[in-house]
């Protein structure tokens, strides 16, 4: 994806709400309208806002830089359903925290997807579930911020993992296990094991951090990647063929069979987790930040 001066950044566009904690300003909003959420606002905007969910995630992002030239290698926009004037506080947050976040959209209650491919992004995290699914539907990669209170895996290493079924690849696996059962599924991958699966909403996210991971030597790499699947042997073979396929590398691959993924994200130290399953995310929240992906059959 190219665009003007975005060309090989990626690009990483989130809400207020993913960045900072606004869940005492959001109560107001909710309680008392619009007016009264302005207000609130702009009686604040000299108070700083706490960091959210995805506040580790994105100073980890910002820090990656080339190598050599040092120039940035990540964008982060702020998409925002604010308006210009409450989004100030928002602003005048990112500037007490050292945040190099410069370009914005306040869009006053409008849907912000809207200017995910003006930016250019390859990304949209958001606390609105609404917004997300939106974001999905217009073929863009996003996630819903799951409320957590975990804390940031303080490595420097930005650790990123993802589900496979309808996260990094397409739902057709997992259609075929929710309408035909394990058994067809695993027949149906065996005999499908040579045959790449396609792309799902998190493919050209993985493939952008791919080129950062590839400008630098294996051992060195700022970044490190998770798979993270229920999938079980033989299921896994065709997964590997996969991203073999497509040329894309996995630094660490977790094949389940079912069990509780939590304990594996943390120790694996994941700054986050991107799955469509809501019950996958739930339990993943307890121990890392979390975006829930509601695309696929899991959430029609």
């Amino acid at each position: 994806m190219t665009h003007g001066n975005f060309d090989e950044k990626l690009v990483v566009a989130i809400s207020s709400r993913a960045l900072f904690d606004l869940e005492e300003s959001h109560a107001v909003y909710a309680t008392q309208g619009v007016d009264a959420y302005s207000r609130y606002q702009i009686e604040h905007e000299d108070s700083e806002l706490q960091p959210g969910v995805a506040y580790g995630l994105v100073r980890k992002l910002l820090s990656l830089r080339h190598q050599t030239t040092g120039v940035p290698l990540v964008e982060v926009i702020l998409l925002s359903r604010n308006s210009a004037d409450t989004g100030l506080r928002v602003f005048n947050s990112i500037r007490h925290h050292g945040l190099e976040v410069t370009r914005a959209a306040f869009t006053s209650g409008e849907r912000p997807y809207r200017y995910i491919r003006a930016f250019a992004a390859h990304l949209f995290l958001s606390a609105d579930a609404g917004d997300v699914r939106a974001a999905l539907e217009a073929g863009y990669a996003a996630a819903t911020i799951i409320p957590s209170r975990t804390t940031t895996n303080p490595s420097d290493i930005l650790k990123i993992a993802f589900d496979g079924d309808a996260v990094l690849f397409s739902d057709d696996s997992e259609r075929v296990y929710r309408e035909q059962g394990l058994e067809a599924f695993a027949h149906s991958e065996r005999f499908a094991a040579n045959d790449p699966l396609p792309g799902g909403p998190f493919r050209e996210l993985l493939a952008a951090l791919h080129r950062i991971q590839s400008a630098y030597p294996p051992d060195a790499s700022p970044i490190r990647t998770a798979l993270v699947t229920a999938r079980a042997a033989p299921a896994h073979e065709r997964v590997i063929k996969t991203l073999r396929a497509w040329q894309i590398r996995i630094d660490e691959a977790f094949f389940l069979g079912g069990l509780p993924k939590g304990e594996f994200l943390a120790a694996f130290g994941a700054d986050i987790f991107f799955d469509d399953q809501r019950k996958h995310c739930e339990s993943a929240a307890n121990h890392v930040a979390t975006g829930h992906v509601p695309h696929g059959v899991a959430n029609e």
